[in-house]
């Protein structure tokens, strides 16, 4: 299965608020990637006030840009300065370094998805039954979900939400198919990711109660 490229930012943030009018000063250094081998990684350091930023250095331009009447002089003094050859190596001795080990610990580990199938209520007249297919605590965030009905794939009168982040680096997603039940039948929630060797297929039976479609929902093969 081909999946989207992604963008990684390691992102440090100090902030200090001060005074009685609620001035407040922030500085934001991000290290955006989105490829193993580094390509294209940059360091950004930005300095902002009262949520507008002034000044950046950006290692690709490899110089300090001023953005306000202050930023431009701040750029053109710390340009031929000692802040100009501190930034220089960040890139190196910060983003590199610290995207290989976010590679090995985080970002190269997968999470298989636990997957559910459950009847809703529809939300139209259109049709008389909608099932949902949830796909839950899976990483990294793309997954492919489609529906089969006696194994064509279905794409019509199908609704997905996007990859939901959960807060604590897993994902979840909820596939809708509306349809008219037909006798004899065959309806399956077919899920791809990058965690599973091969496609998995999960197959509805109505004439199970909602405990035991789970279990063959969580046991189903692969296609």
């Amino acid at each position: 299965m081909s999946m989207s490229i992604f963008c990684v930012s390691l992102t440090l943030v100090l902030s200090i608020f001060s005074g009685t009018d609620g001035y407040f000063h922030q500085r934001v250094t991000q290290c955006p990637y989105s490829s193993k081998d580094l390509q294209g990684i940059e360091f950004i350091d930005s300095y902002v006030f009262n949520q507008a930023e002034y000044i950046r250095f950006n290692s690709t331009v490899g110089k300090f840009v001023g953005y306000t009447e202050l930023g431009v002089k701040n750029a053109e003094a710390w340009n031929k300065g000692p802040e100009l050859a501190g930034e220089l190596g960040v890139l190196e001795r910060y983003c590199k370094h610290n995207a290989d080990i976010d590679y090995s610990a985080i970002l190269d580990k997968t999470v298989e998805p636990h997957v559910r199938l459950s009847s809703v209520a529809p939300p139209s007249g259109r049709h008389p039954a909608m099932l949902m297919c949830s796909a839950y605590d899976f990483y990294p965030k793309p997954i492919r979900v489609t529906w089969l009905r006696d194994g064509r794939e279905v794409k019509s009168d199908v609704t997905s939400t996007e990859e939901l982040a959960n807060g604590d680096w897993y994902y979840q997603i909820h596939s809708h198919l509306e349809y008219t039940p037909r006798s004899g039948e065959k309806i399956s929630c077919m899920v791809e990711h990058i965690s599973l060797t091969e496609p998995m297929v999960y197959h509805w039976d109505p004439s199970l109660p909602e405990a035991e479609r789970n279990k063959i929902a969580i046991g189903a093969s692969g296609l």
